[in-house]
């Protein structure tokens, strides 16, 4: 085996591809966004050290080519090093791909994800998400979760690749930003499995399989899943817990092969939301009984219930991120002789996702307060004076106690989300090998098209609780000194019964078309294409009004009342096309040196999400956001050590960015708010991998750019004006670094990734501090007679305990200031140690 850039182990012969590739395969069919045939067989091949260069990748490529023949810079990780990079979430992986910026604090799904030189406010907005080079999700925005809600990693999974640039987002999907594509393993003529045992504290379990082997001639099966129950990293009363089971079919013919993909998921995952963090240093906080707050996340809250309009609602916040569902993928390729070539993939995918979401603060004091200033702001909320001389009783909500009148209120609001989807992609090519000349072409003609519904069931409510880990719910009754007449400001921890309503429908229809030719002559590589797509958008939003559902004596008129559907629907229809045209060039120096530069014009359908509808139920204008991106650079490649340099230029014109934030009436729910926005970026990044001596070698890699705002309305969402300032959450560095070692008995690996500084938003006017996390990752292996193997392990995830902030507070966006008491943000996740134990057989 050799260690590539990006951390991929590969036997000579390997060959690989991504979800935005069209794979070739000798014959000159195209092999898709898998492996292509036979790849995992490769895993026999010996630690030769031979000439890297002989490995051959497709990865963004519609024609299979070595490393230094292939016009982009791209990154495989093999499934052995996502097991040591595998600790909370899909974010501890991704963060170690060059150009990607991962958090994942909030816990192991939602993550958000930021490709360099692009603004967003998170999910996977500009990198589509795949599995064996199918979209999880047809089409982004239709809501605001992020597809890895719908699925998760395991010992499934052979490897992980990521592109971007050039003529890959041309293909499939069109990733515009880029692909992260998860590759399965497939059977093989030899059955194969593991077993593994992970433990940790916080009474983590879990367990993992994966085996595959052969059904009968020419037929192999491969299986995998895992079970998991976590009550950490941190305990917010919300255990995890839940299941996956994935597997594949695949049937090898003489001259093709058919894979059927299927996939079950039942999983809740605790998702950690912002919490008060003390003002100096961005540190954790100590509540009213001294110890440190971890969480403002609270069980107390769960089976909440007011009335409304349809009857009783009941709060679910025990489910926090549940996914429940299933999807199913076909992949076909078939050589039709003469250097043609058909392939195709499918897939069709139905779940049903609820989120809540923690929003940070109650829109009201959205810090913790003296009980003096919350009885005069929730007053004052009620419509009363503050003149009106009034007295607080406040008392927990469970026990009836007094609260000590020294402590601290946490006032904060939860939405429950509720978000079925339903997804069908399909994609289909062709391809022809011809030589004219001294030139040979490899045509690629191809479609794909998607079909997605989505629903937006989102009701919002308030809380109030003592300031502490995991608060007690407090109950407050305010008396008027003058009068003894009372009214009841919380009533079982609830401030606020459904002051957010939202209940929308989306569907998106997209259709593409896409045409590319990929040249060879002599030294030189040249690759140009275009794509057509075309894009029908429909929403449905329901309206909402004020109704009384409680008549109970003495409530606030927040208590009496709820924000509620009212059953007046806004419709409307978009119908955005755009076009696409990508090149790249490769001149090859020699064997181990290369020189690259591709560039595109590329496109980003708006979300749906973003569509505003007018009282006349007039839609307003929908067109493609434009993004142009150019990038050069140099490779090098041999026996010991492999790298990259490259430098990148990008804009984008016109985008509808949207950020959940609050909203402008105190105390209300957040609210999507739209910014039309342009941007100009440039940087660089590089690679570089070294083996050191057998089994030792260093991986390192590093980003760095520079984005402005080059345009900014309203201009009144962002005063002062923002053109010019940076993009919010996007770091001016990013890095990799590490040391991994392994021999037949021993392996180790420690590795630290780096985030630079960002701002918490457009404004600029609070910067947040770069942090480093530090992984160790050690193991000992016990081979027994007849190849079984045992190895028991021990991984540290932020090994040094590192306290850096991944974000202020997203909902109060540019009105967040520095200096206040304390700062609303979220920390990246604590120092765990995990033992695992895994047998393969």
């Amino acid at each position: 085996m050799r260690t590539l850039r990006g951390g991929r182990q590969v036997a000579k012969s390997r060959v690989y591809c991504s979800g935005a590739a069209m794979a070739v395969v000798a014959a000159g069919f195209i092999a898709g966004p898998v492996l292509a045939q036979n790849a995992t067989d490769a895993n026999s091949g010996s630690d030769s050290g031979d000439n890297q260069l002989d490995t051959v990748i497709v990865t963004g490529t519609s024609k299979a080519r070595t490393e230094l023949k292939t016009p982009l810079v791209a990154t495989s990780i093999s499934g052995d090093k996502l097991q040591q990079l595998a600790a909370n979430g899909a974010a501890d992986i991704l963060a170690t791909v060059p150009a990607l910026k991962a958090e994942g604090g909030g816990g192991e799904v939602a993550a958000n994800i930021f490709v360099a030189g692009l603004p967003s406010g998170g999910q996977y907005q500009f990198t589509p998400l795949e599995f064996n080079g199918m979209p999880v999700i047809g089409s982004m925005g239709l809501n605001s979760s992020a597809p890895d809600v719908y699925y998760r990693t395991d010992l499934g999974i052979e490897r992980l690749e990521f592109v971007r640039g050039g003529v890959s987002n041309l293909f499939g999907v069109g990733g515009i930003g880029g692909t992260i594509n998860f590759i399965d393993k497939t059977g093989s003529d030899t059955a194969t499995g593991i077993a593994q045992l992970e433990l940790s504290d916080h009474n983590r379990i879990r367990t993992d399989f994966a085996t595959s082997g052969p059904v009968t001639e020419g037929l192999y099966y491969a299986l995998s899943g895992f079970y998991r129950y976590d009550n950490g990293p941190l305990d917010t009363g919300f255990p995890t817990e839940g299941y996956q089971v994935r597997g594949n079919l695949k049937k090898v013919f003489d001259t093709g092969e058919v894979k059927i993909y299927f996939q079950g998921i039942d999983d809740r995952d605790q998702f950690y939301g912002d919490i008060p963090l003390t003002s100096n240093g961005y540190h954790l906080a100590r509540g009213n009984n001294g110890n440190v707050v971890n969480t403002t996340e609270t069980s107390a809250l769960d089976n909440s219930s007011f009335a409304t309009p349809n009857g009783r609602f009941v709060s679910q916040v025990d489910q926090g991120a549940a996914t429940r569902g299933y999807s199913f993928g076909l992949d076909f390729k078939k050589d039709l002789g003469d250097g043609w070539g058909f392939n195709g993939r499918a897939n069709v995918a139905d779940y049903h996702h609820t989120f809540a979401l923690f929003s940070g603060g109650d829109n009201i004091t959205n810090l913790p307060t003296t009980q003096a200033a919350f009885l005069a702001a929730y007053l004052k909320g009620a419509g009363i004076s503050d003149a009106t001389p009034y007295t607080g009783a406040f008392t927990y909500a469970a026990s009836g106690a007094a609260v000590p009148a020294n402590a601290l209120l946490w006032g904060d609001r939860v939405t429950d989300r509720d978000r079925p989807l339903q997804s069908q992609t399909g994609e289909l090519n062709i391809t022809k090998e011809l030589v004219t000349g001294d030139l040979a072409h490899h045509f690629t003609l191809g479609g794909f098209f998607s079909h997605t519904k989505a629903r937006d069931y989102d009701i919002t409510y308030a809380y109030i609780g003592d300031f502490n880990d995991k608060p007690q719910l407090v109950n407050v009754t305010a008396t008027n000194i003058n009068t003894g007449t009372s009214i009841i400001l919380s009533r079982n921890g609830l401030v606020d019964s459904g002051l957010g309503y939202t209940n929308n429908y989306y569907a998106a229809r997209r259709a593409a078309g896409y045409l590319a030719d990929q040249i060879e002559y002599n030294n030189w590589v040249i690759d140009f294409g275009g794509r057509y797509e075309t894009m029908t958008g429909t929403v449905r939003k329901e309206q909402s009004s004020t109704y009384m559902t409680d008549t109970t004596a003495g409530l606030s008129p927040q208590l009496a009342n709820v924000l509620w559907g009212n059953g007046k629907y806004q419709n409307g229809t978009v119908e955005p096309n755009a076009y696409a045209a990508a090149a790249g060039v490769l001149y090859k120096l020699d064997n181990h040196n290369s020189l690259f530069v591709n560039g595109s014009r590329g496109f980003f359908m708006p979300q749906l999400n973003t569509v505003q509808i007018d009282a006349q139920n007039k839609t307003q204008s929908f067109e493609a956001e434009i993004i142009k991106q150019a990038e050069a650079g140099y490779k090098y490649a041999s026996s010991f050590m492999s790298g990259s340099i490259a430098a990148f230029y990008s804009t984008l014109s016109n985008r509808r960015n949207i950020n959940f934030i609050n909203g402008a009436t105190p105390g209300s729910a957040p609210v999507e708010v739209v910014n039309v926005i342009s941007t100009r970026s440039y940087g660089t990044e590089a690679t570089l991998n070294v083996r050191i001596r057998e089994g030792l070698s260093f991986e390192g890699n590093a980003t760095y750019e520079h984005d402005v705002y080059t345009k900014y309305t309203p201009v009144a969402a962002c005063t002062p004006d923002c053109v010019g300032n940076t993009m919010q959450r996007q770091p001016n560095v990013l890095g990799n670094l590490g040391l991994y070692y392994k021999d037949s008995l021993f392996d180790a690996a420690i590795f630290d990734s780096y985030t630079g500084r960002t701002f918490t938003s457009d404004l600029n006017n609070i910067e947040l501090a770069g942090y480093h996390i530090v992984r160790l990752d050690a193991g000992y292996t016990r081979t027994f007679s007849g190849g079984d193997r045992a190895r028991i392990g021990v991984s540290v995830y932020n090994l040094f305990d590192s306290t850096g902030v991944s974000e202020g507070s997203p909902r109060q966006g540019t009105l967040q200031n520095a200096g206040q008491a304390y700062f609303i943000g979220r920390q990246v996740l604590p120092r765990r140690i995990m033992a695992r134990l895994s047998y393969e057989f």
